[in-house]
């Protein structure tokens, strides 16, 4: 695929950072729909998100001087090439602090938990849906080796991609960056539907874009590659989950939660 999207001499642009960055913008500009409907005012959405985003570049730089700190003394210059590194175990530092990060400034704000996670949902989603593109792009978090000639499979030529990513070269893949891409935006687009029409308590939509969230997340894992996503093995039950799947129960755990509570206000 295309892991730098434009290349101007010696500065690149990649793709993953850009689409990235896109979905930043996507998720502001959704905020301007998600928020009024809810009685929030949309400026904190917008610092809540540029908080979270900020949080996130920090605490996964951050883990990542700290891991090839030896390296870096010797090699000062390696610390712009951090920029490009995106990793399943980077992912997952910083979504944790994100959500922290958000949790403290509904706290510090006084702002309504429930209608704060109800704006936040289609936006969060589709900004995670261009974040997929992006991965696809790149060759991060990609899929499972597939047959070749198999409909949609991909395969990646760039070196860059294997030394980003780790990305098998010439070996064809199963996209699953593609579909998770695609379940975000469904999701996205589902709980920005329910908001507009049916949104009666605080928490539900939330609710329904956790539950969502987590059956994307969850079967979009099933077709990834486990290499350095945290596998682990329950010999005992004989199931082999790895932690993004771990988090996918969580998300449906917390989504079912919430709607269980509106279902129970409505009884």
């Amino acid at each position: 695929m295309h892991p730098v999207l434009i290349q101007i001499g010696s500065l690149l642009i990649p793709s993953y950072g850009a689409f990235a960055a896109l979905g930043v913008l996507a998720a502001l500009a959704l905020a301007q729909f998600t928020s009024p409907r809810v009685g929030i005012d949309s400026r904190h959405v917008w610092n809540a998100l540029a908080l979270a985003v900020f949080s996130a570049l920090v605490a996964e730089r951050g883990l990542l001087i700290a891991l090839n700190l030896a390296n870096l003394r010797q090699h000062p210059d390696w610390l712009l090439a951090l920029a490009l590194v995106h990793h399943p175990l980077l992912s997952g530092v910083g979504a944790s602090v994100a959500v922290l990060a958000v949790v403290g400034y509904v706290r510090w704000a006084h702002l309504p938990f429930r209608s704060f996670a109800d704006a936040l949902a289609a936006p969060v989603a589709i900004g995670l849906a261009f974040e997929q593109i992006g991965c696809l792009l790149v060759g991060s978090d990609f899929g499972r080796e597939t047959v070749s000639g198999t409909w949609g499979a991909i395969t990646y030529t760039s070196p860059l991609a294997a030394r980003w990513s780790g990305t098998p070269l010439g070996i064809p893949l199963v996209p699953a960056q593609a579909y998770a891409a695609l379940g975000a935006a469904l999701v996205a687009l589902l709980c920005g539907l329910w908001l507009h029409r049916c949104h009666r308590q605080p928490g539900e939509v939330a609710g329904l874009g956790f539950l969502s969230f987590g059956v994307v997340l969850f079967l979009s894992e099933c077709l990834r590659d486990w290499e350095g996503r945290g596998v682990l093995h329950f010999a005992r039950f004989g199931a082999v989950i790895d932690a993004p799947q771990l988090a996918a129960f969580a998300l449906v755990l917390g989504g079912a939660t919430l709607l269980a509570d509106w279902r129970s206000d409505h009884a």
